[in-house]
Protein backbone atom coordinates (compact mmCIF):
# COMPACT_ATOMS: atom_id res chain seq x y z
CA UNK A 1 0.00 0.00 0.00
CA UNK A 2 2.92 2.72 0.67
CA UNK A 3 4.65 1.48 -2.62
CA UNK A 4 1.40 2.88 -4.22
CA UNK A 5 0.70 5.59 -2.38
CA UNK A 6 4.56 6.93 -3.13
CA UNK A 7 4.05 6.38 -7.08
CA UNK A 8 0.55 8.32 -6.81
CA UNK A 9 2.03 11.14 -4.88
CA UNK A 10 5.30 10.78 -7.65
CA UNK A 11 2.99 10.82 -10.73
CA UNK A 12 0.92 13.70 -9.14
CA UNK A 13 3.93 16.00 -8.36
CA UNK A 14 5.54 15.40 -11.79
CA UNK A 15 1.81 16.69 -13.43
CA UNK A 16 1.82 19.51 -11.27
CA UNK A 17 5.52 20.45 -12.02
CA UNK A 18 5.06 23.62 -14.80
CA UNK A 19 8.57 23.23 -16.64
CA UNK A 20 8.94 19.39 -15.81
CA UNK A 21 9.98 17.43 -19.00
CA UNK A 22 6.28 16.02 -19.14
CA UNK A 23 6.01 19.43 -21.14
CA UNK A 24 8.27 18.43 -23.35
CA UNK A 25 5.69 15.53 -24.41
CA UNK A 26 2.75 17.94 -25.09
CA UNK A 27 2.46 20.65 -28.11
CA UNK A 28 4.88 23.09 -27.79
CA UNK A 29 2.83 25.75 -29.52
CA UNK A 30 -0.22 25.18 -26.82
CA UNK A 31 1.92 26.52 -23.93
CA UNK A 32 0.95 29.94 -23.57
CA UNK A 33 4.06 31.24 -21.46
CA UNK A 34 5.96 31.20 -24.92
CA UNK A 35 5.86 31.02 -28.79
CA UNK A 36 6.23 28.32 -30.67
CA UNK A 37 6.15 27.08 -34.63
CA UNK A 38 6.51 23.26 -35.68
CA UNK A 39 9.56 22.99 -37.98
CA UNK A 40 9.47 21.05 -41.31
CA UNK A 41 12.16 18.67 -41.22
CA UNK A 42 11.88 18.11 -44.85
CA UNK A 43 12.27 22.01 -45.96
CA UNK A 44 15.81 23.14 -46.38
CA UNK A 45 17.44 25.14 -45.14
CA UNK A 46 16.17 24.63 -41.94
CA UNK A 47 14.95 20.82 -41.63
CA UNK A 48 13.22 21.52 -38.22
CA UNK A 49 16.41 22.54 -36.12
CA UNK A 50 15.24 23.95 -32.99
CA UNK A 51 15.91 27.82 -32.52
CA UNK A 52 15.13 29.43 -28.88
CA UNK A 53 15.13 33.04 -29.11
CA UNK A 54 14.82 35.03 -25.82
CA UNK A 55 13.45 38.23 -25.73
CA UNK A 56 13.87 40.63 -22.49
CA UNK A 57 15.18 43.90 -22.91
CA UNK A 58 13.71 47.70 -21.24
CA UNK A 59 14.13 49.76 -24.01
CA UNK A 60 14.74 48.21 -27.40
CA UNK A 61 11.53 46.21 -28.19
CA UNK A 62 13.16 42.57 -28.45
CA UNK A 63 9.30 41.67 -27.33
CA UNK A 64 8.53 42.80 -31.12
CA UNK A 65 11.75 42.00 -32.82
CA UNK A 66 12.10 38.45 -31.75
CA UNK A 67 8.71 36.59 -32.76
CA UNK A 68 9.16 38.42 -36.50
CA UNK A 69 12.52 36.87 -36.65
CA UNK A 70 10.83 33.75 -35.78
CA UNK A 71 8.68 33.55 -38.14
CA UNK A 72 10.96 34.62 -40.58
CA UNK A 73 12.99 31.72 -39.54
CA UNK A 74 10.23 29.27 -39.64
CA UNK A 75 9.38 30.40 -43.00
CA UNK A 76 13.04 28.67 -43.86
CA UNK A 77 11.64 25.70 -42.37
CA UNK A 78 13.75 25.59 -38.20
CA UNK A 79 11.21 24.84 -35.42
CA UNK A 80 11.16 28.61 -33.63
CA UNK A 81 10.17 29.34 -29.92
CA UNK A 82 10.35 32.66 -28.32
CA UNK A 83 10.54 32.85 -24.64
CA UNK A 84 9.77 36.38 -23.38
CA UNK A 85 10.77 38.17 -19.47
CA UNK A 86 6.94 38.19 -18.50
CA UNK A 87 5.39 39.02 -15.09
CA UNK A 88 5.19 35.72 -13.32
CA UNK A 89 1.01 36.58 -12.05
CA UNK A 90 -0.07 37.78 -15.08
CA UNK A 91 1.52 36.21 -17.62
CA UNK A 92 1.96 38.94 -19.63
CA UNK A 93 4.92 40.00 -21.77
CA UNK A 94 6.91 42.48 -19.41
CA UNK A 95 10.49 43.64 -20.39
CA UNK A 96 10.75 45.22 -17.00
CA UNK A 97 10.82 41.75 -15.23
CA UNK A 98 14.66 40.80 -14.55
CA UNK A 99 13.99 37.40 -13.12
CA UNK A 100 11.44 35.22 -15.03
CA UNK A 101 11.64 34.09 -18.12
CA UNK A 102 9.65 30.83 -18.60
CA UNK A 103 10.51 27.89 -20.59
CA UNK A 104 14.63 28.01 -20.57
CA UNK A 105 14.67 24.37 -19.92
CA UNK A 106 13.31 24.38 -24.28
CA UNK A 107 17.33 25.22 -24.68
CA UNK A 108 18.67 21.66 -23.40
CA UNK A 109 17.39 20.66 -27.27
CA UNK A 110 18.08 23.49 -29.44
CA UNK A 111 20.54 23.76 -31.59
CA UNK A 112 20.99 27.37 -31.47
CA UNK A 113 20.47 30.35 -29.39
CA UNK A 114 19.03 34.10 -30.07
CA UNK A 115 19.54 36.43 -27.13
CA UNK A 116 18.27 39.87 -26.23
CA UNK A 117 18.30 40.54 -23.14
CA UNK A 118 19.34 43.84 -20.68
CA UNK A 119 20.70 43.28 -16.88
CA UNK A 120 18.48 40.61 -16.19
CA UNK A 121 19.30 38.50 -13.01
CA UNK A 122 17.51 35.17 -12.92
CA UNK A 123 17.39 32.27 -10.33
CA UNK A 124 20.32 30.07 -10.48
CA UNK A 125 18.50 26.87 -12.21
CA UNK A 126 16.99 28.77 -14.94
CA UNK A 127 20.44 30.90 -15.70
CA UNK A 128 22.05 26.97 -15.89
CA UNK A 129 20.15 26.43 -19.03
CA UNK A 130 21.74 29.20 -20.68
CA UNK A 131 25.30 28.37 -19.21
CA UNK A 132 25.04 25.29 -19.91
CA UNK A 133 23.96 26.05 -23.87
CA UNK A 134 26.99 27.90 -24.40
CA UNK A 135 29.40 25.87 -22.93
CA UNK A 136 27.98 23.29 -25.16
CA UNK A 137 29.73 25.32 -28.27
CA UNK A 138 26.26 25.58 -30.22
CA UNK A 139 25.56 28.82 -32.53
CA UNK A 140 24.77 31.78 -29.67
CA UNK A 141 23.68 34.77 -31.69
CA UNK A 142 23.49 38.37 -29.20
CA UNK A 143 21.85 41.36 -30.54
CA UNK A 144 22.58 44.94 -29.11
CA UNK A 145 22.32 45.11 -25.53
CA UNK A 146 23.02 41.29 -25.13
CA UNK A 147 26.80 42.67 -24.52
CA UNK A 148 25.59 43.14 -21.13
CA UNK A 149 22.73 40.99 -20.78
CA UNK A 150 23.26 40.12 -16.96
CA UNK A 151 23.84 41.95 -13.89
CA UNK A 152 23.81 40.19 -10.45
CA UNK A 153 22.83 42.96 -8.19
CA UNK A 154 20.60 41.09 -6.07
CA UNK A 155 22.76 37.85 -5.31
CA UNK A 156 26.33 38.42 -6.15
CA UNK A 157 27.31 35.15 -4.34
CA UNK A 158 25.10 33.08 -7.08
CA UNK A 159 27.88 30.84 -9.08
CA UNK A 160 26.77 32.95 -12.28
CA UNK A 161 27.66 36.12 -10.98
CA UNK A 162 31.08 36.07 -12.96
CA UNK A 163 28.44 36.49 -16.61
CA UNK A 164 27.88 40.31 -15.16
CA UNK A 165 28.62 42.86 -17.82
CA UNK A 166 31.03 44.69 -15.82
CA UNK A 167 32.77 41.47 -14.11
CA UNK A 168 36.72 41.25 -14.01
CA UNK A 169 37.42 37.27 -14.46
CA UNK A 170 36.11 36.62 -17.50
CA UNK A 171 36.33 40.51 -18.22
CA UNK A 172 33.46 42.17 -19.35
CA UNK A 173 31.30 38.82 -18.48
CA UNK A 174 29.41 37.22 -20.76
CA UNK A 175 29.56 39.90 -23.25
CA UNK A 176 33.14 39.92 -23.48
CA UNK A 177 33.86 36.40 -22.86
CA UNK A 178 31.07 34.57 -25.54
CA UNK A 179 30.25 37.65 -27.48
CA UNK A 180 33.56 39.32 -27.75
CA UNK A 181 32.73 43.02 -25.92
CA UNK A 182 30.62 43.75 -23.14
CA UNK A 183 28.25 47.40 -22.48
CA UNK A 184 31.01 50.29 -23.36
CA UNK A 185 29.33 53.43 -24.28
CA UNK A 186 26.90 55.08 -26.95
CA UNK A 187 29.49 56.27 -29.81
CA UNK A 188 26.73 57.97 -32.30
CA UNK A 189 23.75 60.04 -30.06
CA UNK A 190 21.50 58.30 -28.98
CA UNK A 191 18.16 59.14 -30.16
CA UNK A 192 20.09 61.97 -32.85
CA UNK A 193 22.44 59.99 -34.64
CA UNK A 194 21.00 56.94 -36.74
CA UNK A 195 23.04 53.94 -38.47
CA UNK A 196 24.28 53.20 -41.62
CA UNK A 197 25.92 49.89 -42.23
CA UNK A 198 29.19 49.95 -43.95
CA UNK A 199 30.91 46.62 -45.31
CA UNK A 200 34.21 45.96 -44.09
CA UNK A 201 35.46 45.14 -47.65
CA UNK A 202 38.60 42.75 -46.81
CA UNK A 203 35.51 40.70 -45.28
CA UNK A 204 33.05 41.04 -48.06
CA UNK A 205 32.93 37.95 -49.68
CA UNK A 206 32.76 36.22 -46.00
CA UNK A 207 29.11 33.69 -46.87
CA UNK A 208 26.80 36.10 -43.71
CA UNK A 209 27.43 38.78 -46.34
CA UNK A 210 25.86 37.34 -49.41
CA UNK A 211 23.01 39.93 -50.84
CA UNK A 212 23.68 42.36 -47.81
CA UNK A 213 24.05 45.92 -49.43
CA UNK A 214 22.18 48.43 -48.03
CA UNK A 215 21.58 48.25 -43.79
CA UNK A 216 19.95 51.11 -41.98
CA UNK A 217 18.62 51.55 -38.59
CA UNK A 218 17.31 54.23 -35.97
CA UNK A 219 19.76 53.19 -33.16
CA UNK A 220 22.82 55.09 -32.28
CA UNK A 221 26.14 52.95 -32.97
CA UNK A 222 27.59 51.19 -30.13
CA UNK A 223 31.25 52.06 -28.92
CA UNK A 224 33.45 49.26 -28.99
CA UNK A 225 37.04 48.91 -27.27
CA UNK A 226 38.35 45.97 -29.02
CA UNK A 227 37.23 42.12 -30.29
CA UNK A 228 39.00 39.52 -29.72
CA UNK A 229 41.71 38.01 -32.16
CA UNK A 230 39.10 35.07 -33.78
CA UNK A 231 36.80 37.91 -34.67
CA UNK A 232 35.39 39.23 -37.99
CA UNK A 233 33.96 42.09 -38.51
CA UNK A 234 31.15 41.90 -41.17
CA UNK A 235 29.70 45.54 -40.64
CA UNK A 236 31.24 48.83 -39.22
CA UNK A 237 28.73 51.10 -37.92
CA UNK A 238 28.48 54.79 -40.35
CA UNK A 239 27.44 57.51 -37.88
CA UNK A 240 24.17 58.92 -39.36
CA UNK A 241 24.18 62.87 -39.26
CA UNK A 242 20.38 62.51 -38.32
CA UNK A 243 17.61 60.09 -37.62
CA UNK A 244 16.38 59.67 -41.25
CA UNK A 245 17.25 57.35 -44.22
CA UNK A 246 18.70 59.44 -46.59
CA UNK A 247 21.07 61.55 -44.22
CA UNK A 248 24.36 61.74 -44.66
CA UNK A 249 27.16 60.04 -42.37
CA UNK A 250 28.96 62.34 -40.11
CA UNK A 251 32.44 63.72 -40.89
CA UNK A 252 34.84 64.09 -38.61
CA UNK A 253 36.42 62.01 -35.87
CA UNK A 254 33.32 59.94 -34.98
CA UNK A 255 33.75 57.85 -38.13
CA UNK A 256 37.56 57.77 -38.04
CA UNK A 257 37.67 54.54 -37.81
CA UNK A 258 33.63 53.48 -37.66
CA UNK A 259 33.15 51.19 -34.97
CA UNK A 260 32.29 47.23 -35.12
CA UNK A 261 28.67 47.00 -35.66
CA UNK A 262 28.67 43.53 -36.96
CA UNK A 263 30.87 40.41 -36.38
CA UNK A 264 31.29 37.02 -36.38
CA UNK A 265 33.86 34.72 -33.99
CA UNK A 266 34.95 31.29 -33.98
CA UNK A 267 35.53 30.66 -30.30
CA UNK A 268 37.46 27.93 -29.06
CA UNK A 269 36.32 25.24 -26.78
CA UNK A 270 38.01 23.40 -24.51
CA UNK A 271 37.23 20.51 -26.43
CA UNK A 272 39.52 21.57 -29.56
CA UNK A 273 36.26 22.59 -31.45
CA UNK A 274 35.64 25.95 -32.11
CA UNK A 275 31.75 27.70 -31.89
CA UNK A 276 30.38 29.77 -34.53
CA UNK A 277 29.11 33.00 -32.92
CA UNK A 278 27.44 36.34 -34.40
CA UNK A 279 26.82 39.24 -32.42
CA UNK A 280 25.17 42.74 -33.61
CA UNK A 281 24.88 46.13 -31.55
CA UNK A 282 22.09 46.76 -34.23
CA UNK A 283 18.52 45.13 -33.28
CA UNK A 284 15.55 47.67 -31.55
CA UNK A 285 12.47 46.12 -32.80
CA UNK A 286 12.69 49.65 -35.75
CA UNK A 287 16.19 48.90 -37.23
CA UNK A 288 14.60 45.16 -38.45
CA UNK A 289 12.74 47.12 -40.80
CA UNK A 290 15.95 46.76 -43.21
CA UNK A 291 15.58 44.14 -45.22
CA UNK A 292 19.04 43.35 -45.54
CA UNK A 293 20.00 43.46 -41.80
CA UNK A 294 16.92 40.58 -41.66
CA UNK A 295 19.08 38.64 -44.57
CA UNK A 296 22.03 39.28 -42.56
CA UNK A 297 20.79 37.63 -39.62
CA UNK A 298 19.48 34.86 -41.36
CA UNK A 299 22.64 34.31 -43.90
CA UNK A 300 24.97 34.13 -40.34
CA UNK A 301 22.23 31.45 -38.84
CA UNK A 302 23.27 28.90 -41.68
CA UNK A 303 27.09 30.15 -41.09
CA UNK A 304 26.61 29.31 -37.51
CA UNK A 305 24.98 25.84 -37.96
CA UNK A 306 27.94 24.97 -41.08
CA UNK A 307 25.63 25.14 -43.47
CA UNK A 308 27.15 28.24 -45.21
CA UNK A 309 26.59 26.21 -48.77
CA UNK A 310 23.07 26.52 -48.51
CA UNK A 311 23.09 30.21 -48.79
CA UNK A 312 22.32 31.20 -52.29
CA UNK A 313 24.42 34.06 -54.10
CA UNK A 314 21.58 36.90 -53.21
CA UNK A 315 21.62 35.65 -49.98
CA UNK A 316 18.49 34.11 -48.08
CA UNK A 317 14.81 35.41 -48.67
CA UNK A 318 14.09 38.00 -45.52
CA UNK A 319 10.68 39.10 -46.71
CA UNK A 320 8.62 40.64 -43.63
CA UNK A 321 6.00 38.10 -42.20
CA UNK A 322 2.91 39.58 -40.65
CA UNK A 323 1.77 43.39 -40.01
CA UNK A 324 4.65 45.00 -38.52
CA UNK A 325 4.00 48.53 -36.68
CA UNK A 326 7.34 48.34 -34.41
CA UNK A 327 7.28 50.47 -31.52
CA UNK A 328 9.74 53.22 -31.25
CA UNK A 329 12.76 52.37 -28.85
CA UNK A 330 12.74 53.92 -25.28
CA UNK A 331 12.19 52.97 -21.37
CA UNK A 332 8.42 52.46 -20.12
CA UNK A 333 7.51 52.66 -24.10
CA UNK A 334 6.29 48.85 -24.36
CA UNK A 335 2.92 47.88 -25.12
CA UNK A 336 1.38 46.40 -22.32
CA UNK A 337 -1.62 44.10 -21.83
CA UNK A 338 0.12 41.50 -24.03
CA UNK A 339 0.72 37.79 -24.03
CA UNK A 340 3.04 35.57 -25.61
CA UNK A 341 0.05 34.21 -28.29
CA UNK A 342 -0.51 37.80 -29.13
CA UNK A 343 2.65 38.04 -30.93
CA UNK A 344 1.98 35.25 -32.98
CA UNK A 345 0.89 36.71 -36.28
CA UNK A 346 2.97 39.83 -35.99
CA UNK A 347 2.41 43.40 -34.45
CA UNK A 348 -0.96 42.61 -32.71
CA UNK A 349 -2.04 46.77 -32.82
CA UNK A 350 -1.37 46.74 -36.60
CA UNK A 351 -4.29 48.07 -38.44
CA UNK A 352 -3.26 46.60 -41.57
CA UNK A 353 -0.73 43.87 -43.14
CA UNK A 354 2.83 45.23 -44.22
CA UNK A 355 4.75 42.96 -46.31
CA UNK A 356 8.41 43.64 -48.13
CA UNK A 357 9.26 41.69 -51.22
CA UNK A 358 12.39 39.86 -51.48
CA UNK A 359 15.18 41.47 -53.63
CA UNK A 360 14.98 40.52 -57.38
CA UNK A 361 18.89 38.65 -56.27
CA UNK A 362 17.76 36.69 -53.29
CA UNK A 363 17.18 32.92 -54.02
Amino acid sequence: MTTLITLLLTGFLSLATPDSNNTETASLKEDSRWLAWEGDKNKAPGKGKRIVFIAGDEEYRSEEGMPMLARLMNSHGFECIVLFSQDEETGEVDPETLDHIPGLHLLDDADAMVLFLRFRELPDEDMAHIVNFVESGKPVTGFRTATHAFFYRENPESPHAHWTWNAQKPAGGFGGHVLGETWVSHHGGHGSQATRGVIEETNAKHPALRGVKDVFGPTDVYGIRSLPEDSTILLRGGVVDGMDEDDELVTGEQNDPMMPLAWVRERQMPDGSSQRIFATTMGTAEDWSSEDLRRLFANAMLWQLQEEDAIPPGGLEAPMIGPWEPTPFGFGTHKRGYKPEDYRNGSPWAKTETSSRPSEDAQ
